[in-house]
């Protein structure tokens, strides 16, 4: 079944009331039998809720998963994962990842004793190099968030593999998992690559409109692993609401024209801007001068509908831009319908890579051209 039907279906037929269309269910509470079981499979809306059952076996279905959880954001996801680790343990992350996951693993998994290392993902003998006898995670962003690097999923699964470390949590030993948040499931399969999660920020593309809050984490196996993270939402309670799990599962129904869309501007954008005079540099792996396209192209279907780019100047001229555009919206996060665009420095703060000269852009539905067109003006500074 191809992903198009599985976004229109999965999740959404209640066997009771037949309705094509979900209810949402509110009560935070579930009646039991006077025998105290559960006849409707629901105890409490922490540990469960039949609108977040239901998206998460959407989200497992999409990408091929075996399981699925969501969380109250893409952070919390994360969080989740670095959870699952012990006191000890050591992650290794690439330079230029997400600069919300640095801070995870800085300020908050630190009093944890957890330790990281930072390498370059996309330098394969750098990421085996790095590992040590308390390596147990591998964390792998591609695209990355806003720089756009491209690393190689297969081949850091190969690495993890000949190391065994005995971690307890999966029959295999070092742990990959991949944040799929920029590619998605219509564009890239990390778990058919050999990793065994894939993390979503379901605020972005997946639900798509920019009105949910938002995480998930799909599994390659069922197994011991996400037992303990299943533990960790349930008893955590980091869980998204009835309502944003029902508003997901409507954005997913048009996930994939939405995702084809995004792409198929993106790409039509970058290469505009690519030959503009106004544009330094633009990052972006649908274009064949970019130092990962050849691995995107193998790995991805297509290239997705982020991409920064790198305006002649310095950061005044960057805001210039920001406050010339017409249709593009100078806000955060990315993924929506509208189009978005973002100097990244100073939002990241310390714990960014991005150049003061960046601008990050969300290219949302409407007409390239329109889009183009809006952009070239902005760049007459």
């Amino acid at each position: 079944m191809k992903i198009e039907t599985k976004a229109v279906h999965a999740g959404h037929l209640n066997e009771s009331t037949r309705d094509v269309t979900a209810a949402i269910h509110l009560s935070t509470t579930f009646e039991k039998a006077a025998d105290g079981s559960l006849p409707g499979g629901h105890l409490y809306a922490r540990p469960s809720n039949p609108n977040r059952e239901a998206l998460e076996r959407a989200l497992a279905t999409i990408e091929d998963g075996a399981a699925a959880l969501s969380f109250s954001s893409g952070s919390a996801a994360t969080l989740g994962v670095l959870h699952a680790l012990s006191p000890g343990d050591h992650v290794i992350a690439g330079t230029d990842v997400f600069y919300g996951t640095l801070i995870l693993l800085k300020s908050l998994m630190s009093n944890w004793g957890l330790t990281y290392s930072q390498v370059n993902m996309q330098d394969l003998s750098a990421v085996e190099q790095a590992i040590t006898p308390k390596t147990r995670l591998i964390w792998v962003e591609t695209p990355s968030n806003p720089l756009l690097s491209v690393s190689d999923i297969a081949g850091i699964v190969a690495i993890a593999r000949k190391f065994d470390l005995a971690f307890n949590l999966t029959t295999r030993g070092l742990l990959v998992a991949c944040d799929n948040t920029v590619a998605t499931s219509m564009n890239q399969r990390p778990l058919q690559l050999g990793a065994d999660i894939t993390m979503h920020s379901v605020t972005k593309y997946i639900s798509g409109h920019s009105d949910v809050l938002g995480g998930a984490l799909i599994f390659r196996e069922a197994g011991p692993l996400f037992e303990k993270i299943h533990a960790i939402q349930r008893e955590g309670g980091s869980v998204p609401s009835p309502f944003e799990a029902w508003l997901t599962l409507r954005g997913m129904q048009t996930f994939p024209y939405r995702m084809r869309a995004h792409s198929e501007n993106a790409q039509k954008v970058a290469e505009f801007l690519n030959k503009h005079p106004k544009v330094e540099a633009v990052h972006y792996p649908g274009l064949p001068s970019h130092p990962g396209h050849q691995i995107a192209a193998r790995q991805m279907t297509a290239f997705g509908g982020l991409l920064s780019i790198q305006v002649k100047g310095r950061q005044a001229d960057a805001f210039k831009v920001c406050a010339a555009v017409k249709i593009f919206t100078h806000a955060t996060s990315l993924g929506g319908t509208h189009s978005f665009i973002e100097h990244r420095k100073s939002v990241e703060g310390e714990n960014g890579r991005s150049p003061e000269n960046l601008l990050r852009l969300s290219v949302g539905l409407e007409h390239p051209d329109d889009l183009m067109e809006d952009l070239d003006q902005a760049l007459r500074f």
